[in-house]
């Protein structure tokens, strides 16, 4: 059995972490899934998922960390007219914090109940904002 929830969120930053473990959480409920697996999937090239600890300070390191690794400064190739677009790119580093963050994250479903780690939250993260973003929430079991 599979159970689809597209979800969307409006984000008001250029970069923005938003958690959505709840929402994830919900859905399985939702689904009625009892035994599987779900997966969350950002629908943008531009938008990551992350799993990692929900805590102010942590949220600034990894911010740091992905601005120090993708400076907005750097001459990308990307940033430029794009004749297939018919206009400039300006979102090189939405597309290469993405990239080292991933599009999606799995979890086990048992007894009807996501299983995560105490500290796990699930993030929808903003590299190319403000937007109205979506992501896929998949459960897939019986």
């Amino acid at each position: 059995m599979f159970f689809h929830k597209r979800n969307s969120v409006i984000t008001n930053q250029y970069n923005q972490f938003i958690r959505i473990t709840e929402a994830v959480i919900s859905a399985v409920k939702e689904s009625g899934i009892q035994n599987g697996i779900v997966a969350v999937v950002s629908s943008h090239t531009t938008a990551g998922i992350m799993v990692n600890e929900a805590l102010e300070c942590l949220e600034s390191d990894i911010d740091d960390a992905l601005r120090r690794l993708i400076p907005e400064d750097h001459p990308y190739a990307h940033a430029r007219i794009l004749r297939s677009y018919g206009s400039t790119a300006g979102n090189p580093t939405g597309h290469l914090k993405a990239l080292l963050t991933g599009s999606h994250c799995l979890f086990p479903v048992a007894a009807g109940e996501i299983v995560k780690g105490e500290a796990q939250e699930i993030y929808f993260m903003e590299f190319d904002g403000p937007s109205q973003r979506s992501y896929t929430i998949t459960v897939q079991g019986e």
